[in-house]
Parts: C-alpha cells; structure tokens; sequence
C-alpha cells in the first residue's frame, strides 16, 4: 500500500507539472500572426505592428539538445530578433542521422507515419521561443525531401497524397501555437506542375490541420531566381494560402537587391514581401572564398537595409555557422570558421536590432519605397536607398555619400535631420532646418563599410531621436 501512494504522489507531480507548464505556455502565446489591412506588412490580431528580424536556424531541431536551444534561442531574443526559421524534416540527412536524443522523425521514411518521440523535441522548442517572445518559421520539410535535384540527400519521398495527410497532421499538432508562421519550399524551385502539385497539397493540409485559412500564415522559401519573377510569386503568387511573397537572394554580393525587391512590391494582387536568405555572415562570397573572401557585417548591413528600404517588411539574416549549428565533432559544410555557439555574437548578428529599432521608432504602417525622393541613387557599389513615412524619411547611403534629398514629400515647414549609425545604433543630430525643395546632407565618414543612415522628420511630430522607443 505505501508503495502504491508513493507512485500516486509521483504521478500526480508529474501532472502537477504537466499542467503548470501548459498553462505557463499559454499565458505567454503570442497573437497569431496576419496581414495588415494594406497588403504590406505583417501584424498580430491586435493590430500592433510586427517587424520580422529572423534568423535562419535550419539545424535547430535535428541537431541541438534542449539545453543548447534554450542557449540560442535566448540569445537570439535577447538580440532583438523575432523570427527563428527551422526546418522540421532537415537538410543534413534529416531522415536517418538521429537528433540529440538519438530519434528520427519518420517511421520508414513515410510521411503519413510521423515518430512521437521526435516531435516532442520540436514542441519543447516551439513553446521555448513563444516563452522568449519568439515567433518560430517553421518548415515543415526541406525541399530535397520533394526532389534533389543538383544536391540534397533526400530521399524524395514526398507525392500529393502523402504532402496533404503530412501537412494536415503537422497542421493540426501546432494548431493552438500562435507563434507559428508556415514556410513551404525549403531551397527549391518547382520544376514543374507535379512539384507545384506537391506544396500545394502541403499547404492545403496544414490550412485543413490548422482549422483555416485564416488560422494558419503562410509563404513559400524558394531558391535564387531571376530578378522579374518575384520569388514564391513566380509559382504561387495567385494561390489564397500564399500569405506573403518569399525570395532568396543568395550568397553573393548581389548588385541589384533593390530591383528584386520592387519587382516582387509591386505584383498584384498586393502583398508583403521578403527576403528570406540573404548573404549570410561569415559565408564564403559566391561559395568561393578564395576568389571572392568572405562576407562580413557590413554585407549583411547592406542586405538588411536595402531590402527594408526597397520594399520589405522585415529581414531574414543569416550565419553559415549558425544555420547548419558547426560544432567540432561535425563535419563542416563550406568552411565555417566558428562554432555555431561563437558565431552567435558575430558584429553582423548584434547589429540587426539597430534596424529593427530605427523601423519601430516611426510610424509603421505609412512607411512606402520612394526612390523619387533622392536626386540620384549612384551605383550598385555605392548604392543609396529610400522609404518615407508621411511626415518622415529614411535614406540609405552604403558609403557615406552625400544625400541629395526632395524634403517636399513630407509633412511640415521644418524639418530636423539626424544621422543613425547601423555599426552601433547611435545618433548624431544634424540640426533644425526650414523645409526647401531639395537639401543635401553629407555623412560624417565615407568609404567601403561606411554605411549611414539619413533621417529627416517633419519637427512638429517631435519623435524624437531615430531608434529610441
């Protein structure tokens, strides 16, 4: 008899447990994600405004322990960052190379036959970030599990039938985890109608999983295409559960980010745009880093800014020791030079929140691109980049260059103009000044890596100075 209320006591601490912790999740769930009512950003069901700062964490439940994702996650948090992107089914041989606690995610290879044990490791960490404030990107499969293609380890073991029953049981797991946002593709490009058939019965199981449409916020991660296809667009554009457009741009120095960006901005139907993979930090530039060398903060500086300023509405970065979680005792992709630990707290990655401080510390939702505001936008190299407010302006210059501005666009007879510094988010205030046609302001450094921010605000708004909330 003392034995057996000794196992009732202990099962009754474990359900004791079980709940206080399930309530504790609870508590903290975010709002679900959605649209704003103009097509261009994202918002939670409150209506407060939502700037998507993510990183790409594709290994983060295949290869981490729960200890090591509390670690990351919490420094990711802590850095301001909003999204991690993590990929359920992962890239490197997500299917037969165990997680940490030695499970695999599939019975036989077999979509429809999911493994408990495994699953349960991913909740823990979906429920850790929405305890951290995060929103998780979750990709219920990387794409070389659809198709290889040119590389990939596979093995395709995706077809109509068994997506739409994955997708509905996935779907259906996280239904009640508000801090979910949907990613199809996983670094492919369909090649065809049956690939394109294949996310399609995807995404319609997880909207069926998930209780809706409006239950379940979703885009497309393709890989590099061309610059008038418009990313995810290309294929889905049209699709209802297509919430917002997704593009790669890749792991080169891209000249013409600003062009991708406008082209996929102004597709119709209207709808948010974003770049999902950039040139990560620390990645060898073109996948050659003896021609080319290897990217650095200022890279992903320039990425960030240029893409928000063109058009989208937040920013993905990106660490090539990160997303595959480089370790010692794993086997390197593309020569990483840290391990995954160290390369947390590269300049690039505790640089992000300087943008997302800037973008919350104006007016949100009247924010559009508007390159007319500059009198030139000089060259790929030294590229210069424009959004405006209604009674406010952000310009971009990625060498200091001077800025030659048309204040007229903005609200208000003065103006006051400051500089913003995105190496270290600090601000230098230029001055008050009465509002003219066009006014220039030079930057306080010039060069390579030398890359400002001009914003100007119309001074009866009194916002005080850019990036303070």
């Amino acid at each position: 008899m003392k034995g057996f209320f000794s196992i009732f006591s202990s099962l009754m601490a474990r359900i004791l447990i079980f709940l206080l912790t399930s309530l504790l999740f609870n508590t903290l769930s975010h709002a679900q994600l959605r649209v704003s009512k103009n097509q261009r950003f994202l918002e939670t069901a409150e209506g407060k405004p939502f700037f998507w700062l993510g990183d790409t964490a594709w290994e983060l439940f295949h290869r981490l322990s729960r200890e090591e994702a509390d670690l990351y996650l919490k420094n990711r948090a802590d850095n301001g960052f909003t999204v991690i992107q993590a990929v359920v089914l992962a890239e490197i041989d997500g299917l037969h190379d165990p997680n940490y606690y030695g499970e695999t995610p599939l019975e036989n290879d077999d979509p429809t036959k999911p493994r408990e044990a495994y699953f349960q490791h991913v909740d823990y960490i979906v429920r850790k970030a929405d305890q951290l404030g995060l929103y998780i990107g979750l990709l219920p499969t990387w794409g070389d599990k659809i198709f290889k293609d040119r590389w990939g380890q596979g093995p395709e073991i995706f077809n109509v039938t068994n997506a739409k029953i994955y997708g509905h049981w996935i779907g259906n797991r996280y239904k009640n985890q508000k801090n979910i946002v949907w990613i199809l593709g996983g670094d492919r490009n369909p090649r065809n109608e049956s690939d394109v058939a294949i996310w399609r019965a995807l995404a319609e199981g997880i909207t069926e999983g998930t209780g809706g449409h409006d239950k379940a916020l979703i885009t497309f991660h393709p890989q590099p295409n061309d610059i008038k296809d418009g990313g995810s667009g290309k294929w889905f554009h049209n699709d209802t559960w297509l919430d917002f457009n997704m593009f790669q741009t890749g792991h080169c120095r891209e000249t013409n980010l600003w062009d991708r960006m406008e082209y996929a901005y102004r597709l119709t139907p209207t709808k948010p745009v974003l770049d999902g993979e950039p040139l990560y930090e620390d990645h060898p530039v073109c996948f050659n880093a003896t021609e080319n060398g290897t990217s650095s903060a200022y890279d992903v500086r320039r990425s960030a800014y240029i893409d928000v300023f063109a058009g989208a509405f937040g920013h993905t970065y990106g660490c090539h020791d990160v997303w595959q979680m480089n370790a010692p005792d794993r086997t390197p992709i593309n020569g990483p030079h840290y391990p995954w630990y160290v390369a947390l707290d590269l300049p690039g990655a505790r640089q992000m929140k300087y943008l997302r401080n800037l973008i919350e510390s104006r007016p949100f939702f009247d924010r559009v691109p508007d390159q007319s505001m500059l009198t030139e936008t000089l060259g790929a190299n030294d590229h210069m980049q424009a959004t405006r407010g209604k009674d406010y302006i952000f310009v971009y210059s990625s060498q200091g260059k001077p800025i030659t501005t048309i204040t007229s666009k903005i609200t208000g007879n003065q103006i006051v103009a400051w500089w913003y510094n995105p190496r270290n988010g600090e601000v230098k205030e230029i001055g008050k000044f009465e509002k003219k046609p066009q006014q220039t302001f030079i930057p306080p450094t010039t060069g390579y890596g030398q890359d400002w921010i001009l914003v100007i605000d119309d001074t009866s708004k009194n916002y005080g100075k850019p990036g303070i909330k």
